[in-house]
């Protein structure tokens, strides 16, 4: 069961946990017990429509507990093995909604009660926790909006004052933005030491292991191509934003300006998209006339064409280094991170 003051992120972060408890091997089937906000039942239904995943509603009923328990009755007999209840909130806590929730609590009486707090607030997401936990005796709590690991004191507040552990951390707007949270891994990038241990995670999530052994080879035979960079850049953008990323490696914290916009990747993958076979297994033949093509057809400039195969032809050259261990510890030596201050995907 999900409670929260309205605007913390509980209907997203429902369709994020169903998502990944799937992930998990679980049969999820979210459930929309918030019948006060509007559109509140039809955002639930988009998300569970965009991952799907089941959306038990029933908008003829107001009464929270009948819903729920239809709900409960539906997850019995379709074998789902999880069922998430997403509940109404308010913009401040009041009686109404204390009562509600709790005659809810007895009525369906849910392994878990998981308190959503909004980590934007600062102190007032500590009081928020307090009085929940006071008033309706919460299990855990799950942090949205996490993107600043400045935001990061919000989390120790909270675990002081209420003395419930933090299960879920959300980093994104994404459905799939949502980890297992891991406190000694948010002091370390705090302390801007990165966190390894969870980009490992990332990659092993969203790696394809086939595809991943088939490219290996293609590159120990031959250049880096298009087609090679295209199914890299798509691997990758499964782990979620670069810039989320980039946070994460050890010492990038210091390189305060270096800019990453995640649409530029989109611009390459259509700019690769426009290009024809024989162009993307040779890009040398990329003259002129093909380069306006290409611009018109991914809805980019020359300019974009141009910046982005000179940035092709630098990845070219640092595959060919790295495809023996000398080469890559010499490359590695001669990287100063200095340099990188400047740089602007």
């Amino acid at each position: 069961m999900l409670v929260g003051l309205q605007g913390s992120g509980k209907t997203t972060t429902a369709g994020k946990l169903a998502n990944l408890l799937r992930k998990q091997g679980k049969k999820p089937l979210l459930v929309a017990c918030d019948v006060y906000r509007p559109a509140a039942i039809k955002q639930l239904q988009v998300v569970g429509g965009q991952l799907n995943i089941p959306v038990f509603s029933n908008e003829t009923s107001k009464d929270v507990s009948h819903i729920a328990k239809q709900a409960m009755s539906v997850a019995i007999s379709k074998l789902n093995d999880v069922v998430i209840i997403d509940t109404a909130g308010r913009l401040h806590i009041d009686e109404q909604l204390m009562e509600e929730l709790k005659r809810l609590k007895a009525d369906v009486k849910p392994h878990e009660i998981l308190l959503v707090v909004d980590s934007m607030t600062g102190q007032d997401a500590v009081n928020v926790a307090d009085r929940f936990n006071q008033e309706l005796g919460i299990d855990g709590v799950v942090l949205t909006k996490l993107d600043g690991d400045t935001r990061g004191g919000a989390a120790i507040s909270v675990k002081k004052i209420t003395g419930r552990p933090i299960k879920f951390a959300a980093t994104g707007e994404k459905l799939s933005d949502i980890e297992v949270f891991h406190p000694e891994r948010m002091a370390s990038r705090i302390l801007g030491m990165g966190d390894v241990l969870s980009i490992i995670e990332k990659a092993e999530e969203a790696f394809d292991e086939e595809t991943a052994e088939k490219l290996e080879k293609q590159l120990k035979k031959k250049e880096l191509d298009l087609d090679d960079y295209l199914a890299q850049l798509r691997q990758v953008k499964k782990m979620g934003s670069f810039s989320s990323i980039l946070k994460m490696i050890p010492g990038m914290n210091q390189l305060k300006d270096l800019k990453v916009d995640d649409k530029e990747f989109v611009k390459i993958e259509a700019m690769i998209c426009s290009m024809t076979k024989q162009e993307r297994r040779n890009p040398k033949i990329l003259n002129g006339s093909r380069r306006l093509r290409i611009a018109k057809g991914s809805g980019t400039t020359v300019q974009d064409v141009n910046k982005f195969m000179k940035s092709f032809e630098m990845s070219q050259k640092m595959m060919k280094q790295m495809q023996n261990n000398k080469g890559m510890k010499n490359m590695m030596k001669n990287i100063n991170p200095n340099d990188l201050k400047n740089f602007k995907f």
